[in-house]
């Protein structure tokens, strides 16, 4: 951690104009060596494990159902559940949970947050290193698991007619729309369990609170259902499949709007959580 604390000092007499420049080597110098951490350290082992759950499940399937009968035509909406239901709703969530709340969380708990506030840094540089750090790490995994799953889903069973719905049909475009659903997701849910980890001593709770919200969505009137991130998740999804005859139906927000909304939301949150940092005290002793 020294290493670190190091890295990120600032020079002497430092002009202002400097600042961005000397903001962005200490962020990097943050993403770096937290990158190594979220990806080799002792905490990571539970997200892989939790990223390899769908891609060995649809491993088993393949083995089990090799798909004798042409049902092919039925994939995209088989794809399309099982992403939702389990992909975004489930591996994607708790992965962000675990990975974001444990950038400030795990510190406290290691008894190391305090190197990063002895250093020469301000505090809003090391939420928005800390932030990155855990964005890219939940984008290259689930992003991963997004593209293997898809690719499970259809070659196996039906490989002729899979390459040519890659290739020749729509499956190339709802490829890249799961990706980038995928993405926005970790872009959203880490903002709000980066914030969760910061200020909360039981971050399981809030969690759960927010796990419980996501899935009664389709039950809630259509303002409320704008009031979560999945809403404006669904409403990218390339194919849409039925909530159930229990749903309240509520008109999906355009892409032009959702995205950007997701974004602003998401940067509104980072920027509470920097405020609130100045004014964090560490006391170990309580943990």
């Amino acid at each position: 951690m020294s290493s670190t604390a190091e890295a990120i000092q600032p020079r002497v007499n430092i002009a202002p104009a400097s600042n961005l420049a000397l903001w962005a080597r200490q962020v990097r110098a943050i993403v770096a060596f937290d990158l190594r951490r979220n990806f080799f350290g002792k905490r990571s082992l539970l997200v892989y494990l939790l990223a390899l759950m769908p891609i060995a499940l649809l491993l088993l399937v393949a083995l089990v159902n090799p798909g004798r009968q042409d049902n092919s035509a039925q994939l995209p909406i088989i794809y399309s559940i099982f992403y939702n239901s389990l992909i975004l709703r489930t591996i994607v969530f708790f992965g962000c949970a675990w990975i974001f709340m444990n950038l400030f969380r795990g510190e406290i708990v290691d008894r190391s947050l305090h190197y990063y506030f002895l250093s020469a840094v301000r505090r809003e540089v090391v939420v928005a290193g800390k932030y990155l750090s855990g964005l890219l790490t939940s984008i290259i995994l689930f992003t991963i698991v997004t593209v293997v799953c898809m690719l499970l889903t259809f070659f196996p069973h039906y490989y002729s007619s899979s390459l040519r719905f890659f290739f020749e049909g729509p499956g190339l475009g709802q490829l890249f729309w799961y990706t980038t659903i995928t993405i926005l997701a970790c872009v959203g849910y880490g903002a709000f369990f980066i914030v969760v980890g910061l200020f909360v001593r039981n971050p399981i709770i809030p969690a759960l609170l927010l796990y419980g919200w996501e899935w009664i969505n389709f039950l809630l009137p259509p303002l409320l259902k704008k009031i979560s991130v999945i809403h404006y998740l669904n409403s990218l999804v390339p194919v849409p499949v039925s909530e159930g005859p229990f749903a309240v139906v509520a008109e999906p927000t355009p892409a032009w709007l959702s995205i950007p909304g997701l974004l602003i939301v998401t940067a509104l949150v980072l920027f509470v959580a920097g405020t609130r940092i100045r004014r964090m005290e560490i006391r170990y002793g309580s943990e």
